[in-house]
């Protein structure tokens, strides 16, 4: 493979790839001009990937959210505090004047039919804001006409309405009539629109739940003169506003004069000029929710230091107790799980206010949000500490409202449901520890919304939340990178047959799965001598881990060793036979390989270390193997001891620890921080194992961890009691795992190091999650979707709605 590079204008650079027989034929005069033209389309590809880039860079800076015209309606309506005839905000009322839509409505441009509910809300408050100060007549009799006409979508169950809907329609309906205007509904619909707000009303008020007040609140601007309005005054934030909302901060300074209120909405007018959003501020989660939409779609390498930067912003905010964080539920999940996740130390305190028992307390809670519940789901699986009680709680009962089946009265405050249906059923089959990158990339691309359209009391956008760009770099960048990996396995089947190993008869052929566990997790393209290292090696302890198991004599096993121990044998005098000759070969190849090129990443040569790491794991290979030919039946102690090394991961993940980017020192304590690493994988993959292969082991004869339980338990224990004895240990040790790789301080291992480990762990427990993975042909579709099944953009873009682009102002 050749690489080299193209100088852009900005001065970065692009790394193109290029095989050999790509290069070949360039040397072909009848297949130059062919040549040309992918040389050219490549050439096309970086610098769209480049602009890409460049626009998403630009989004870190800024924030765009789409104007409401219920919000900015409202604000309209605020008389001015000199001359209570004349509004505060004219600037608003022309926005209305001249932002009506060609149907008579207002609201976002060419909405999804399942939003009329909103849209008729929207135009309801704009004909309010007209009418009070006497203007626009045919803006308004034309809005009347849309009202009227699509007035029967309000029992439509089909439609996805705003929150508060059937509290605030009815209320902005009568507050019209009370301002002369004559709404043409007939008695019956109006009667029973207003008896569907009476019953809402009524069971709410029995409830009278903290929950219950607070979704009052936020809905408050259907008040006109009334005692509450002090009352809701207790949900005003340091910003002045209601809930981050224009519209309920203009219909409580309406009322209250409060001058808080007023300040709030002159810094939100200030901001975004003669229209207002219908939630501000919205930066922490709309940066937040960027990173986590980059992660989820394997592009956020590209974005290290603008993520660092938001990152470390976020944290100081959580420290200092930001409002925006801690009263969204949503937010701060999300905030708490990319921190952590990114080596943050914070603390999973602030979810006690969002416990099962409190959630209902809160606006999202009562609301029964299915997109906060998600993110606190995922926010659980983050537990590193073994005093995380409350996570581990908060686990079971987000888990268990995920999986209950969507009804009439769940709200989904934030997305479309069919976008948190899919988001809810992926979280709950592929949880964090099972999720591999590149499954998780591509699972994410195939729902991605790239116009998504949100809905609060009115409907959003921001292309900070999703666009295009995101989805166009994604996918090709997954192309790029998989046509890399499709060359890489090809020289890697090339060398299986070179080597031989598929002439072992008594040895499994896993080489895809073995390359597919590598390129799922480490597909950056600079990364290809750690995916070859982790594939050979992959290979090779299948085909050891045979050998000793069912391949070999006593003095083949014995004489593999002695081989290792030597190392500059005579091969052809060595060997005691043909199938040790061809092991012996291709592991003394493939070790001085990973020395070799451990030269240009560490500046010295590893090949020692290697010998030593596959030395360690034959030994204990062979202690099993004598334990089996004798029927020695150890304790579960001493089968542990040796076991968590015979598991194989050790020549897979060690080597590719050299090959990754950071030097490693060789240090006492650096060493002792690996082995801890290693250990604590290495026994959460054994018992993962051994619990999915009980029975045919059994069947077999062969030794294992929950066997020997049953063994020494003297019947005392069952196996449903032994497994869920070491799910528990598999838990913990998982957990430890995480910690070890999420620990900052007093860590002497580079984190792209440690990230090795946690990579492993997922590989495990995705093969795992049903039964024992490895050994069956379900993974298949899977591995030739991320390493053979281009990315085709077009196609993911087919079922996205193209509608035109609202307007946005940036924050």
């Amino acid at each position: 493979m050749f690489l080299f590079y193209i100088q852009m204008k900005n001065g970065a650079y692009l790394l193109y790839y290029f095989t050999i027989g790509w290069y070949m034929s360039l040397c072909s005069t009848d297949t130059f001009m062919t040549a040309s033209k992918v040389k050219k389309e490549n050439h096309r590809t970086a610098l769209c990937l480049e602009e890409s880039k460049e626009r998403i860079t630009k989004m870190f800076n800024k924030v765009e959210l789409s104007v409401s015209s219920y919000d900015t309606a409202w604000v309209a309506m605020v008389p001015s505090t000199t001359n209570p005839d004349a509004p505060l905000f004219p600037q608003c009322l022309n926005w209305l004047l001249d932002n009506q839509l060609f149907d008579g409505s207002w609201g976002l441009p060419n909405h999804d039919p399942s939003f009329m509910n909103e849209s008729l809300l929207s135009t309801l408050a704009c004909v309010l804001a007209l009418k009070k100060w006497g203007i626009g007549e045919d803006q308004i009799n034309k809005a009347l006409q849309f009202i009227n006409s699509n007035i029967a979508s309000i029992n439509d169950e089909k439609q996805q309405p705003p929150i508060g809907f059937d509290l605030l329609f009815p209320s902005l309906i009568e507050y019209g009539q009370n301002l002369g205007i004559n709404f043409s509904i007939s008695a019956t619909s109006l009667k029973a629109i207003i008896h569907k707000r009476d019953i809402e009303l009524s069971r709410g008020n029995q409830s009278n739940s903290e929950g219950w007040r607070a979704y009052l609140a936020y809905v408050s601007e259907r008040l006109q003169k009334s005692q509450d309005w002090e009352a809701i005054l207790k949900y005003q934030r340091m910003n002045g506003s209601l809930f981050n909302s224009p519209a309920t901060t203009a219909a409580a300074f309406h009322q209250l004069k409060n001058t808080n209120c007023l300040n709030y909405l002159k810094s939100v007018v200030e901001k975004f000029g003669n229209a207002v959003p219908t939630i501000y501020p919205l930066d922490i989660y709309a940066r937040l929710c960027m990173i986590d939409n980059l992660e989820r779609l394997g592009v956020s390498h590209h974005f290290k230091e603008e993520i660092r930067s938001v990152l470390d912003e976020t944290y100081r905010y959580w420290q200092e107790g930001v409002e925006d964080i801690f009263l969204d539920p949503t937010t701060c999940a999300m905030a708490f799980r990319i921190l952590r996740l990114s080596g943050y130390d914070v603390s999973s305190d602030p979810f006690y206010q969002y416990s099962e028992d409190k959630f209902s307390d809160s606006l999202k809670g009562y609301l029964k949000d299915a997109g906060a519940i998600l993110e606190l789901y995922k926010a659980s699986q983050v537990i590193i500490h073994p005093d995380e009680s409350i996570l581990v709680r908060q686990n079971a009962w987000t888990r268990h409202l995920l999986k209950q089946q969507s009804s009439h009265y769940q709200l989904y405050a934030d997305k479309l449901r069919r976008f948190v249906d899919r988001e809810a059923n992926d979280a709950l089959s592929f949880p964090y520890y099972a999720n591999l990158e590149r499954i998780l990339n591509l699972r994410s691309m195939k729902h991605y919304n790239v116009e998504e359209t949100r809905i609060l009391k009115s409907s959003y956008r921001s292309e900070n939340l999703a666009n295009q760009d995101f989805l166009k770099l994604a996918a090709e960048d997954f192309n790029i990178c998989q046509s890399i990996q499709k060359e890489e396995l090809k020289q890697l089947t090339r060398w299986v047959t070179e080597s031989k190993l598929d002439k072992l008869e008594f040895a499994r052929q896993k080489l895809a799965y073995c390359y597919f566990s590598a390129a799922a997790n480490l597909f950056a393209p600079e990364l290809s001598d750690a995916r070859i290292s982790w594939a050979k090696n992959g290979v090779l302890t299948t085909v050891v881990d045979d050998f000793y198991d069912v391949g070999s004599t006593e003095e083949e096993q014995v004489n593999l060793i002695q081989l290792m121990e030597e190392w500059d044998v005579d091969i052809e005098t060595a060997c005691c036979s043909e199938n040790v000759k061809i092991i012996f070969c291709s592991l003394r190849s493939t070790i001085k390989e990973i020395g070799e090129r451990s030269v240009k990443w560490q500046g010295r040569n590893v090949e020692g270390s290697v010998i030593k790491i596959w030395l360690s794991l034959i030994r204990s290979m062979l202690t099993e193997a004598k334990w089996l030919k004798t029927k020695t039946v150890p304790t579960l102690d001493e089968y542990m001891q040796n076991a968590w090394v015979s598991f194989a991961l050790g020549p897979i993940v060690l080597p590719a620890l050299f090959l990754v980017g950071p030097k490693l020192s060789g240090k006492a304590a650096e060493v002792e921080e690996l082995h801890c690493l290693f250990n604590t994988m290495s026994t959460c993959g054994r018992l993962l194992n051994d619990i999915n292969t009980f029975e045919r082991e059994s069947a077999e004869g062969k030794l294992n961890a929950l066997g020997l339980r049953l063994i020494h338990g003297n019947g005392a224990i069952t196996i449903d009691d032994a497994t869920k004895e070491m799910k528990v240990i598999i838990e913990d040790k998982r957990r430890e795992l995480l910690r070890l790789v999420l620990k900052e301080k007093g860590s002497t291992v580079p984190r792209d190091c440690k990230e090795l480990f946690w990579k492993m762990i997922k590989v495990l427990h995705l093969f795992y999650l049903k039964d024992d993975g490895f050994t069956s042909l379900e993974l298949y579709s899977t591995v030739n979707s991320v390493i053979n099944e281009p990315v085709v953009l077009s196609e993911l873009l087919r079922d996205t709605n193209q509608n035109p682009k609202p307007i946005y102002q940036s924050v």
